[in-house]
C-alpha cells in the first residue's frame, strides 16, 4: 500500500503474554542511587529556569501545567524551541523529540512548509472570521481523497468534541441508545466517555470524578480484542436501548498500548452489520499516521463513522473532526435552526481558515514526502533497537511498534485488565491490585525522568512517536542514550524493595 507506515503486526497474544509476565514479577527501573544522584542532580542543576517557571505557574494552574502531557517527574521542563526531531528547553537543553505534542507532528515539530502557509493566512485573512473560508472546503475534500468512506466532514475543535458528536449521529441514524467502547481507550473526556480509562473493567471507578452516574448510564465496556465479550454485549443491549454504535481504536486501545488482532476490525465491522450499530473508527492518532489513507486502509475496513484529531490540523491548535458516509455525516445541524432531527454540532473557533489551511496543508506534504512510510520504517528501527538493547541488559521489557507508534513498556503499569460483565467482579479485582497499579506508575514516570535526563522525550516514559524529520542519525543517537538508562536497570527486589 502506497504510503503506509506498518510493515509488520506483531501477535497480540504474544505480547499480552508478555507483558502479563512483566506485570506478575518485581519492577525493573533504574538504581535509586543513579536516579537520585545524577537524574534528579541533572533537573536541579541544569533545568532550574524551567523549575522557576512551574513554581510560580503552579499559582496560577491546577497542577501547573494546562495539559497533562506536559507533566513529567520531578517537574515539567519548559520548552522555547522545537525543530524538525528536537526540542529545545529554557536551559538550552536538547532533547530528541518523540512525544511529537502527543503525535499530531508526523512530518517532524514546527515543519517548515505548514509555518509558511501559516504565516501567508495570518498576513491576509487573520486566523479566523467566523465566516465561509476556502480552506474548510480544500481539508474537507483532502481527507475524502485519501479516505473515500469520509464523503462529508465536519471539522470541531478537538476529539473530545467530535467524539461526542460520533456518539449523538450515531443514536439518530439508529434510534438506539448506547455506545460501546473497548476499555482502555481514551476517546476525550466528555462526561459519557470518561469510563474505563487506561484500565480495563475499571468502568466509573478511576477516572470518573465529578461526573453524575447517569452521564454514562449508557456507555457499556468490553474487553480489548475480546470479539465474545462484544457479541455477548451487543446482545445484552437488545434489552436495553440497543447499540447505537461500537467505538474503537482501530489499532487497539491507548494508541496500540494494548494491541488487537490484525483482522479484529474486520470481526467488529461484521458484529455491527449484524446488530445494526454504527462503527465508529477513532482515527485521532492513527488518521494519517499510520497510513496516508488511515488504519481503515490499512486494515481494509469500512467505518460508518471516523473521528479525527492530532493531524487534522497539521500540528495547529483547534485538531478535531468527524466524517463518514453522507446519510449519517449529514445528520449534523447546519446553520440557522430548521426543525430537522439533527445533531447540534457546533464551536465558534471550529474550522478556523488557519487550523483548516495547516491540516489540508500537512495532508498534503504527508503525500509528497511519503512521510507515513519513512516515519514507519524509522519506527522499526527503534523498536529493533530497544529490543536488542533490552535482551543485552536481559530485562524483561516489552517492546513492539504499529509503525511510527512505538512501545516500550518497562513496568507494565497499564498492563492490568479487571474486564468482566460483572461490576462486582471488576470492582474487586481493581481494589485487590489497586496499590500495585499505583506503584508501577510511579515507576513508569521514574524511568520517563531518566530517559528525559539523558535527552529524549517521550510520551509517560512508555510510548514514542517517529517522525518524517528521524534520520538514521537520529535514531542511532537516541539508542546510545537508551543504552546509558538501561545500563543502570536494577530489579528492585534483589535491592529488598
Amino acid at each position: 500500500m502506497k504510503n503506509c507506515g506498518v510493515s509488520r503486526w506483531d501477535d497480540p497474544g504474544l505480547i499480552n503474554e508478555q507483558l502479563r509476565k512483566l506485570t506478575a514479577q518485581p519492577l525493573w527501573e533504574v538504581d535509586p542511587v543513579y536516579y537520585r544522584d545524577t537524574i534528579l542532580r541533572y533537573f536541579d542543576e541544569k533545568c532550574d529556569r524551567s523549575k522557576a517557571v512551574y513554581e510560580e505557574a503552579k499559582q496560577y494552574i491546577p497542577g501547573g501545567v494546562q495539559h497533562n502531557l506536559a507533566f513529567n517527574v520531578p517537574f515539567p521542563i519548559c520548552v522555547t524551541k522545537a525543530e524538525g526531531a528536537y526540542l529545545y528547553d529554557k536551559n538550552g537543553n536538547r532533547y530528541i523529540d518523540f512525544l511529537q505534542a502527543g503525535g499530531p507532528t508526523i512530518l517532524g515539530s514546527n515543519y517548515e512548509p505548514i509555518r509558511r502557509k501559516v504565516v501567508e493566512l495570518l498576513e491576509t485573512c487573520g486566523p479566523v472570521t467566523g465566516l465561509l473560508h476556502e480552506a474548510e472546503l480544500l481539508i474537507a475534500r483532502e481527507i475524502h481523497r485519501h479516505m473515500p468512506a469520509v464523503e462529508m466532514f465536519r471539522m470541531l475543535g478537538s476529539g473530545t468534541e467530535a467524539d461526542m458528536a460520533a456518539m449523538r449521529i450515531a443514536r439518530i441514524a439508529t434510534g438506539k441508545k448506547r455506545i460501546i467502547k473497548v476499555g482502555g481507550a481514551y476517546h476525550g473526556w466528555s462526561d459519557q466517555l470518561v469510563y474505563g480509562l487506561k484500565i480495563p473493567g475499571s468502568r466509573a471507578l478511576l477516572e470518573s470524578r465529578g461526573i453524575p452516574g447517569g452521564c454514562y448510564g449508557t456507555t457499556d465496556e468490553v474487553r480489548p480484542n475480546d470479539l465474545s465479550m462484544l457479541e455477548s454485549m451487543l446482545k445484552r443491549n437488545r434489552l436495553r436501548g440497543g447499540t447505537a454504535g461500537v467505538l474503537i481504536e482501530p489499532v487497539g486501545p491507548e494508541s496500540g498500548t494494548r494491541p488487537v488482532a490484525h483482522d479484529y476490525n474486520a470481526n467488529v465491522r461484521k458484529l455491527c452489520d449484524q446488530y445494526g450499530a454504527l462503527l465508529i473508527f477513532d482515527e485521532v492518532v492513527t488518521g494519517f499516521r499510520v497510513a496516508l489513507s488511515g488504519a481503515q486502509g490499512y486494515f481494509g475496513v469500512t467505518p460508518d463513522l471516523t473521528v479525527f484529531g492530532k493531524i487534522v490540523a497539521g500540528g495547529y491548535p483547534a485538531a478535531g473532526g468527524v466524517g463518514g458516509k453522507k446519510e449519517y455525516a449529514g445528520l449534523m445541524a447546519a446553520g440557522l435552526a430548521t426543525g430537522k432531527h439533527r445533531a447540534y454540532v457546533g464551536g465558534t473557533l471550529a474550522a478556523n481558515p488557519l487550523s483548516s489551511l495547516a491540516g489540508y496543508t500537512a495532508i498534503q506534504e504527508i503525500e509528497r514526502t511519503n512521510a507515513c512510510e519513512i516515519a514507519g520504517r524509522q519506527g522499526d528501527k527503534l523498536a529493533d533497537g530497544l529490543k536488542a538493547l533490552t535482551a543485552k541488559y536481559g530485562l524483561p521489557y516489552v517492546v513492539y511498534n504499529q509503525g511510527s507508534i512505538v512501545h516500550l513498556e518497562c513496568t507494565g503499569a497499564m498492563s492490568f485488565d479487571f474486564s468482566s460483565m460483572s461490576f462486582l467482579k471488576s470492582a474487586m479485582g481493581l481494589l485487590k491490585h489497586k496499590n500495585m497499579m499505583y506503584k508501577r506508575k510511579d515507576a513508569m514516570e521514574r524511568m520517563g525522568a531518566a530517559y528525559m535526563a539523558n535527552g529524549i522525550v517521550t510520551l509517560a516514559g512508555s510510548r514514542l512517536y517517529t517522525s518524517l524529520a528521524d534520520t538514521d542519525e537520529v535514531i542511532e543517537d537516541a539508542l546510545s542514550r537508551f543504552d546509558e538508562v538501561f545500563s543502570h536497570v536494577v530489579n528492585t527486589h534483589e535491592l529488598g524493595d
